[in-house]
């Protein structure tokens, strides 16, 4: 696979998107000169004799502590080992990946004051596919990812573990399988290495990229249910949404269209409709679904930015040989961004279960109870309905901002945090759940459009419901329904579902 090329300040979020895919990552040759001379101007701001914090004075409440020359470069081991203090299961490959190719575009941008061979080895790690065992927990967002960050640290001095191709080895041991070596970290190095946003940005990427698939895929189920409840189209006029202005809403409601257009189902009940209007959760689509692209759109905005910024402190000025402290290790921007992930995900999963919901009662749907030929002998869609529920609740438990929380640390110096990181995390177990309601909306949205037969819907659907039966067939009788769940589920999460129907949709990056 050829690698994504990382120019600093300027990596689009597609290729953000691959890395976390699995795609290696290598540094724009171009950045070396800036990564030299910010190194060389550490040199020059330590030969003034003045205390510099980060450089020659001590971390945190400890700033005012002045640090000898020759303890120099124990400072910066020492800073490593007792700030590598994160608990919990190890964080996802694919996530600690992510972060170190954010980590590496950041420290190439020439502001972090880190030597050549430092940035090169976190390179060499990356291309060879060595990844730090990280626990996921112990970072408030401020001062940076702190825990998170210096557990990738230690294992490029070769302290912890490191993760190579599923095989879990000493870093040393890993290290030295390809050919690498611990790197000896020079004044400034390793705040310059822990210090920054990257955990949290990584994790709210990985959450806004699988919230864009999600809505994706709701987009599709959200029309099959439609079309299995003889919904109406109507809503769906581009004049209603033009009036309304909102840019997610109207090209929410175009792509509902064109998944609908050409629907013999939708033909079959155009005239002398008894229904005057169909339920919130058909007809308002555009409105709460174009509101969720929306917010995902502004997140993304966010996460574009952090991603390609620098965030460590204190931040090097090679022009001028100044060392300047200031807060951009503060991940308030990214807190916020998750929260809204959040919410949109959370969103897209309570309006797909209203629709399974509708699908099962044949009070709202005029479908037979829970979808089965047979009720009463049968339970059909009933559990699953509840399913649905449960996950949804869990996600508006999980939707709680975390931006609002706070805690002072360091002995009251880091007194205001951002709490991104656990915002940022929550965001995959999330984004699983929505998935689940939405294959499980996936199969009665089916099995609903079969009792329409042979009445079709349009092809785009069609195409949808036809893959699905490859994997699942109808629901003629109860049986353990727990594998049908799955299958469908598997179809949602890898994005089959929403290739099947053929055409683009709205999308957030």
């Amino acid at each position: 696979m050829t690698p994504i090329v990382l120019v600093p300040g300027a990596v689009p979020l597609a290729d953000w998107r691959a890395i976390w895919l699995g795609a290696p990552a290598r540094l724009d040759p171009a950045a070396q000169g800036v990564i030299a001379a910010s190194a060389a101007a550490v040199a020059r701001i330590l030969a003034r004799g003045e205390p510099v914090y980060g450089i020659n004075t001590g971390f945190g409440k400890l700033a005012s502590v002045r640090i000898d020359d020759a303890d120099l470069a124990r400072l910066q081991r020492n800073i490593v080992l007792s700030h590598a203090a994160g608990t919990g299961a190890p964080a996802p490959v694919a996530v600690v990946r992510l972060m170190m190719a954010l980590k590496l575009a950041s420290l190439a941008q020439g502001a972090s004051g880190v030597q050549p061979a430092t940035v090169a080895l976190l390179e060499a790690m990356l291309l060879a596919g060595l990844t730090p065992v990280v626990p996921a927990q112990g970072s408030v967002g401020a001062s940076g990812d702190l825990a998170p960050l210096s557990h990738m640290t230690a294992a490029m001095i070769g302290v912890g573990e490191i993760d190579l191709n599923g095989e879990r080895l000493r870093a040393p041991d890993a290290l030295a399988r390809v050919g690498l070596e611990p790197v000896v970290l020079g004044p400034k190095e390793g705040l310059a290495l822990l210090n920054g946003t990257q955990f949290s940005t990584a994790n709210a990427l990985a959450g806004l990229f699988g919230a864009e698939s999600l809505y994706q895929a709701a987009l599709v189920s959200g029309a099959l249910s439609t079309e299995a409840a003889r919904g109406s189209d109507t809503p769906f006029d581009p004049r209603i949404h033009a009036l309304r202005r909102h840019a997610g809403q109207i090209e929410t409601a175009a792509a509902l269209r064109l998944l609908m257009d050409g629907s013999a189902i939708r033909a079959s009940h155009r005239e002398n409709d008894p229904r005057v209007q169909d339920p919130y959760c058909l007809r308002c689509q555009p409105q709460v679904m174009g509101a969720c692209l929306t917010v995902l759109r502004q997140a993304a905005a966010t996460l574009d930015a952090e991603a390609n910024g620098v965030s460590d402190n204190p931040l090097i000025f090679a022009e001028t040989d100044e060392a300047l402290s200031g807060g951009n290790f503060h991940a308030e921007p990214v807190a916020f961004a998750a929260d809204m992930i959040a919410l949109a995900v959370c969103e897209i999963g309570s309006i797909a279960e209203r629709r399974i919901a509708m699908l099962v009662d044949p009070a709202l749907s005029a479908l037979p109870a829970f979808l089965t030929p047979r009720p009463g002998l049968n339970s059909g869609f009933m559990i699953p309905q509840v399913t649905a529920a449960a996950l949804v609740s869990e996600n508006k438990q999980m939707a709680y901002p975390a931006s609002v929380d706070s805690i002072p640390t360091s002995a009251n110096q880091e007194d205001h945090v951002s709490m991104a990181a656990h915002g940022a995390r929550r965001l995959a177990a999330m984004v699983a759940n929505a998935q689940a309601v939405i294959g499980i909306e996936y199969l009665a949205a089916v099995q609903g459009l079969e009792f329409h037969a042979p009445l079709q819907s349009s092809a785009a659907l069609e195409a949808a419901r036809a893959l699905l039966r490859v994997h699942v067939p109808a629901l003629d009788e109860d049986r353990h329904f727990h594998p049908d769940m799955e299958a469908a589920n598997s179809l949602v999460r890898s994005g089959a579902l929403i290739d099947a129907v053929g055409q683009p949709l709205p999308g957030v990056c």
